[in-house]
C-alpha cells in the first residue's frame, strides 16, 4: 500500500521526538504521552525518541548522553536519530518543541536528512527573544525551505510563528487534547452563596507573573462594593509562592486570599464546583489548559484577549477578555458586582460543553497535518 493511502486510511507509523518525556511531568511531557496513548488506541504504530532519563517504556528510545548534567542535549543526537529514521522508515516524524528544544530540533534535522515527512508542533508562545533566535536560525540553516509542516495549540501562538517562518512553512492550529468529561459540572443549579469565589490555577513561577495576579485581585476588590464579599483561591506551587505570601501579608489580603499549594486533579475539580469566576491573567498563555478545564466545569473565565484562551472563550459568552491587567481587574469586578451577567455566563458554560480539546478533533487535526507533510515531500 502506498504511504499516502496508508496515512489517509489509518495505521500510520509515527515517530515522535521530544526533549522530555515520562517520567518527567510537565505540560509538554504529559501532552505528548497522552497523544501517544490516543494514537495507539486509534490503531497507529507509535514510537518515541527522547533525551530524558528514566525506566524502559514500550516503544520509547532514550537517547541520553553520558554527561554530568541532565539536560536534553546529545552531541551525536542527529546521527542517532537519522540512523533510526532511515532504518525504521516511519510515515511521519512528529517533533515537539517548546521555546528552546535542542534535542527536538535534532529530530527535525534528522528527518530532513532521512527524507522523512516532518511535522513540528510548537507547544509554547514565541516571545520577542525566541522570535529573534529563530530568525537567526532561519538565516543560518534556511529551515523555512525544509518542507516542514508546523502546528501549534492556538491562533495566538500561531501568529508569531507565521511571522518568522513566512509562507514557506504552513502553520496549522491543533489544540491540546484533553479528557474534559471529568470536569463537567454536577447536575442541578449551583448553590447560591453570600460571597463571590474567584479561582486561579497554575504554577507559581516568575515567568507567569503571579504577583500581578494579586495586584489584579487587589484592584478588583477596590472596584467592588464593600457589601459584596469576595474570596480568592490561588491553587499551585512554585518558586514565587514565598513572594506571593509576603505580598498577601503586607497588603492585608490574608482574610480573603488563600494560597493552598498544589492540588490533585480531584481537588481542583472540587474547588471549581464552588467557583464563580476563574482568572487566567498570563499574556503569553499559548493554550490555557486550566482555563479550559474551568470553562468545562461551567465557570466564567477572565483572560487575556491576546492569549490562547481566546480560542475557546468569546467575550461576553464564556467569560470576559481584556488586553491589560487593568482590563482584567475591571472584568473580575464586573462579574463580582453583576450577578445577572455572572449567572448567565455560568448557565451557558454549564449547558454547552466546549468544542476545544476533544481528542477526536485533535487526532483529525494531526492526521491532516501528516497528510500535508507527506504531500510536501
Amino acid at each position: 500500500m502506498e504511504a499516502h493511502a496508508q496515512i489517509s486510511l489509518g495505521g500510520v507509523r509515527i515517530f515522535h521526538v521530544s526533549d522530555c518525556y515520562l517520567p518527567r511531568l510537565g505540560g509538554i511531557e504529559v501532552q505528548v504521552a497522552d497523544l501517544v496513548r490516543m494514537q495507539r488506541e486509534a490503531g497507529h504504530e507509535v514510537s518515541v525518541a527522547t533525551a530524558t532519563r528514566g525506566e524502559a517504556l514500550p516503544g520509547v528510545r532514550r537517547i541520553v548522553a553520558r554527561m554530568p548534567f541532565d539536560l536534553p542535549v546529545h552531541p551525536f543526537g542527529v546521527g542517532h536519530l537519522t540512523r533510526w529514521i532511515t532504518s525504521s522508515r516511519p510515515d511521519v516524524v512528529h517533533v515537539h518543541t517548546g521555546a528552546v528544544s535542542p534535542f527536538a530540533w535534532m529530530g527535525v534535522r534528522a528527518a530532513v536528512r532521512a527524507g522523512a515527512p516532518c511535522v513540528v508542533t510548537v507547544h509554547s508562545m514565541w516571545d520577542p527573544l525566541t522570535r529573534g533566535v529563530y530568525r537567526l536560525l532561519r538565516l543560518v540553516y534556511g529551515w523555512q525551505r525544509w518542507g516542514l509542516v508546523a502546528t501549534t495549540v492556538s491562533n495566538a501562538a500561531a501568529a508569531p510563528i507565521r511571522g518568522v517562518a513566512g509562507p514557506g512553512v504552513p502553520v496549522r492550529v491543533v489544540s491540546n487534547g484533553l479528557d474534559l468529561s471529568g470536569w463537567a459540572p454536577p447536575p442541578g443549579a449551583p448553590d447560591r452563596r453570600d460571597e463571590v469565589h474567584i479561582v486561579a490555577v497554575g504554577r507559581l513561577a516568575p515567568r507567569k507573573h503571579p504577583v500581578r495576579l494579586l495586584r489584579l485581585l487587589q484592584a478588583a476588590r477596590a472596584h467592588v462594593p464593600a457589601r459584596i464579599a469576595m474570596r480568592a483561591t490561588i491553587v499551585g506551587d512554585g518558586p514565587a509562592r514565598g513572594q506571593m505570601e509576603r505580598f498577601v501579608a503586607r497588603h492585608g489580603m490574608g482574610d480573603w486570599v488563600s494560597l493552598p499549594g498544589r492540588y490533585t486533579r480531584e481537588q481542583i475539580a472540587k474547588v471549581l464546583e464552588s467557583a464563580d469566576v476563574f482568572v487566567a491573567p498570563a499574556p503569553r498563555e499559548s493554550f490555557g489548559i486550566a482555563a479550559l478545564e474551568a470553562r468545562a466545569a461551567g465557570v466564567p473565565v477572565v483572560a487575556r484577549a491576546q492569549s490562547g484562551v481566546a480560542d475557546f472563550v468569546e467575550h461576553g459568552t464564556e467569560g470576559l477578555l481584556g488586553r491589560t491587567l487593568g482590563d482584567l481587574a475591571r472584568a473580575v469586578a464586573r462579574l463580582c458586582s453583576d450577578s445577572g451577567l455572572r449567572e448567565s455566563i455560568a448557565a451557558h458554560n454549564r449547558a454547552t460543553p466546549p468544542a476545544a480539546g476533544s481528542w477526536p478533533t485533535v487526532l483529525e487535526g494531526f492526521q491532516r497535518a501528516y497528510e500535508q507533510a507527506r504531500a510536501s515531500r
